[in-house]
């Protein structure tokens, strides 16, 4: 069986001696000049409207970025291989789709019928162009930086990036479109409600999970050379095909009609053609996550040196959640310092994992930052970052957040059903 991590590092100096990263610079800057001369359209006609849906779903995109370069804490993607998959999202991918599936919406009304192409052209031809567009961005960043690529939550993390700068600029679009549907001129009530549907209830569930999902599929292609070629394109292509199935799914007629217009009706669509592929993503991250954790960790344990990282530092780094609580532990000890420097400690001993898991790398660098992160957390008096016993205010405040998202999911979804 083969390691869940194949370590690599990529030179930037070295991306540029590369024919495909100059295929893929031309393809952005077309990109970017296609999705220019579109933004630019919607200013002149409605420039009220356009600074709103770009300035909304602008700061819908921050969480977003936020958890999924949280995801691969052990080994974080570089910064400009993560701006690079956005942009592939939201440049290349939407200006071949907006075409393409137009075309393709024209060709099912051709060989079947208008009538199919009204109920389920939306459901067949925008997942069909989107995906392979989407996907063939992490393709791109394995052709240009493979040693970037190194595990299967590598390719989740490039996905869901790809997935969620597509998603930004096509919600823009959409939020557009709607303004010009309603015909009152520039008015920003379409573009809320496009927001409250497209960003706020459709955003968990849509093209950032299917991105990741197929990204999944690009991952383990990528490391698992033990594996026959015919078995890891097998594979790459099934992850492909949930892409494209939870995609269809979410786009198609199934229960648009039946389940009436109330916010009960439109919670049961959500969760009937949203909660399957969010289930099956979770599971994909979850497992992928624990067996690069427990890859690195392995690489850390191997030091035996409790300046370094202790046996109990060694369980907590493991898990995300775990990491959360030793820092708020420190807060409660030590306050803002001690969180800070628990984090600190945290990034730098996952540095050194990185490091010590390359044959050729010197972590002496690495090991010195950890000993100098040790030391001020000791100088605070919070000599280990280890979780605490679980609060009930961090209970508490768990389900008071819970109960707010939950009210205002109701609300919104009352709203949109009395519309």
């Amino acid at each position: 069986m083969s390691e869940p991590v194949r370590p690599g590092v990529a030179r930037a100096a070295a991306l540029t001696r590369q024919p495909a990263f100059w295929v893929v610079a031309t393809l952005l800057a077309a990109g970017a000049v296609r999705i220019s001369q579109i933004t630019g359209r919607f200013f002149s006609v409605y420039p009220v409207a356009t600074i709103t849906a770009i300035a909304m779903f602008a700061l819908l995109a921050v969480p977003f970025w936020l958890f999924v370069s949280e995801l691969d804490f052990l080994e974080r993607e570089p910064p400009s291989l993560r701006v690079l998959a956005f942009a592939w999202g939201g440049l290349v991918a939407t200006s071949v789709s907006i075409p393409g599936s137009t075309a393709l919406d024209n060709l099912i009304a051709k060989l079947g019928s208008p009538a199919l192409a009204a109920d389920w052209g939306a459901a067949l031809a925008g997942p069909t162009v989107e995906e392979i567009a989407k996907t063939l961005g992490v393709v791109a960043i394995v052709l240009i930086a493979r040693a970037q690529v190194n595990s299967v939550l590598d390719g989740v993390v490039y996905g869901a990036l790809v997935g969620l700068g597509f998603q930004i600029v096509e919600d823009v679009v959409f939020a557009i479109g709607a303004v010009a549907m309603a015909g009152q001129g520039d008015q920003v009530q379409p573009v809320v409600t496009t927001f409250l549907v497209r960003g706020f209830l459709a955003g968990v569930w849509s093209h950032t999970l299917f991105g990741a999902l197929a990204g999944a599929g690009i991952g383990y292609l990528v490391v698992n050379p033990d594996r026959s070629r015919g078995h890891r394109l097998a594979m790459a292509g099934l992850a492909l095909f949930g892409a494209w199935a939870s995609h269809v799914l979410w786009n198609s007629p199934l229960f648009r009609d039946g389940l009436g217009d109330g916010a009960l009706a439109l919670l049961a669509v959500l969760v009937f053609k949203g909660l399957p592929p969010l289930l099956l993503i979770l599971f994909l991250v979850r497992r992928a996550h624990d067996q690069e954790a427990a890859y690195y960790v392995a690489k850390l344990a191997t030091l035996r040196d409790p300046e370094l990282i202790t046996t109990a530092e060694l369980r907590v780094l493991g898990s995300g959640s775990r990491r959360a609580a030793a820092r708020r532990y420190a807060a409660a000890r030590a306050g803002r310092r001690g969180r800070t420097a628990v984090r600190r400690l945290q990034r730098a001993q996952a540095r050194l994992a990185v490091e010590l898991s390359r044959a050729s790398g010197s972590a002496t660098a690495d090991c010195a930052e950890v000993r100098v992160q040790r030391a001020v957390l000791i100088d605070l008096g919070h000599p280990e970052a280890v979780e605490g016993t679980r609060s009930w205010r961090h209970t508490a405040s768990t389900v008071g957040t819970t109960a707010v998202a939950i009210a205002v999911l109701w609300v919104a979804l009352s709203a949109l059903g009395g519309s």
